[in-house]
C-alpha cells in the first residue's frame, strides 16, 4: 500500500537500514544518498521515507513531503557546492522514462556540463 514500507523495495530497505547506502543528508521525512551508478561527479538520490511508486503519486498524497524532497535536493546541491555552477533535479516516472526503482526519488546531478536535451 502506498505510504507504507514495501518488503520488496530497495529504497524502503535503505530507509530501514537493512541495505547500506552512503547517506549524505537525512531529515525527518527524507534520506539523501549517493547513487551507486553515478552519471555525473555529483549524483545523489533524495527519497521520501514513505513509499510511493513515483513523484506524481507522492505529490498527490503528501504534497508537503514532495516539497521536502525538493527542499532537500536544493540542500544537497549546496552541500556538494554545485548550487552556484548549476545542477539538475530529475524525477523519472515509469519504466519508459528510465525509472528502475519504483519508490519516488529525485536525482540531483551536477559537477559537469549537463546538455539539453539529455542524450
Amino acid at each position: 500500500m502506498a505510504g507504507e514500507p514495501q518488503t520488496d523495495c530497495l529504497f524502503c530497505k535503505i530507509v530501514s537500514g537493512d541495505i547500506p547506502a552512503t547517506i549524505v543528508r537525512e531529515s525527518a521525512t527524507t534520506i539523501a544518498f549517493r547513487d551507486i551508478n553515478p552519471q555525473a561527479p555529483t549524483h545523489v538520490l533524495v527519497i521520501p521515507k514513505t513509499h510511493y511508486p513515483d513523484a506524481a503519486s507522492l505529490a498527490a498524497a503528501e504534497p508537503q513531503i514532495a516539497a521536502d524532497v525538493l527542499t532537500e535536493a536544493g540542500a544537497v546541491a549546496a552541500d556538494e557546492k554545485i548550487d552556484s555552477t548549476g545542477y539538475r533535479i530529475i524525477f523519472n516516472t515509469g519504466s519508459g522514462a528510465g525509472q528502475t526503482v519504483f519508490h519516488a526519488h529525485a536525482h540531483v546531478l551536477g559537477g559537469r556540463g549537463l546538455q539539453w536535451p539529455p542524450g
